[in-house]
């Protein structure tokens, strides 16, 4: 696959494109996107071990697994950010397939189609080979979404944010009974925007990237707006 250099990663995919990949000194990151909702899935692997976690198995498992071979890999962990079902069709064959773990946001997990080994709390970690990541719950488009911050110890910081936070504002609050655009805020200003800094880049679960930096200066708008 080819690597940052060669092609400058931008976030930017489409279903039916090529991933993109980006290169850290500890973790590379490949982005797919694949369904007719744009859903991106992450491939995360430790550069040390060459084991992956996988973000999202959104749909495609053909697809997804052709990632999977195409990076050399295996993939140990499966997390998935929240219940929603776009984001989970294709995580029963990812997990029959894989024999991975599987990682879900303690409020989310009875509601997902196979069972969670790790029910995810704010604060608590997942790993990857050699690198940690921590999850942050973020409350309101489900009541167990959570994100995966990676800290990379010789950079920024890389956020996946599920369906919390996109270029432009929060996730939607408007479909469901348990949702609530006022906790979804409070969780994303106090636990993403008052602990990380302007340079974390943004991983969101559709559509292109994003940096804090970039979103900072919105938080008011988005507040009075009420989306």
């Amino acid at each position: 696959m080819a690597s940052e250099t060669a092609h400058p990663y931008d976030g930017q995919v489409a279903p039916g494109d090529a991933p993109q990949t980006r290169d850290l000194p500890q973790l590379t990151i490949r982005k797919l996107a694949v369904s007719s909702m744009s859903n991106n899935v992450y491939l995360l692997t430790c550069r040390r071990t060459n084991r992956s976690l996988l973000i999202d198995a959104a749909d495609d498992w053909p697809a997804i697994a052709a990632l999977i071979e195409e990076a050399g890999t295996c993939v140990d962990t499966i997390v998935t950010t929240h219940q929603h079902w776009d984001h989970v069709r294709a995580l029963d064959d990812a997990v029959r397939h894989t024999g991975a773990r599987t990682v879900a946001g303690v409020d989310d997990a009875p509601e997902l189609p196979v069972p969670v080994d790790q029910a995810a709390r704010q604060g608590d970690q997942v790993t990857v080979g050699s690198v940690t990541l921590d999850v942050i719950h973020l409350r309101g488009h489900t009541p167990g979404s959570i994100a995966l911050a990676y800290r990379d110890p010789t950079g920024s910081t890389h956020l996946f944010s599920g369906d919390t936070l996109f270029p432009g504002g929060v996730g939607a609050t408007t479909h469901f009974a348990y949702q609530s655009f006022a906790q979804l805020i409070d969780d994303v200003e106090r636990r993403v925007f008052d602990v990380y800094d302007d340079s974390t880049w943004v991983y969101p679960g559709h559509g292109g990237d994003t940096t804090l930096g970039a979103e900072r200066p919105r938080l008011p708008e988005w507040r009075a707006r009420g989306w």
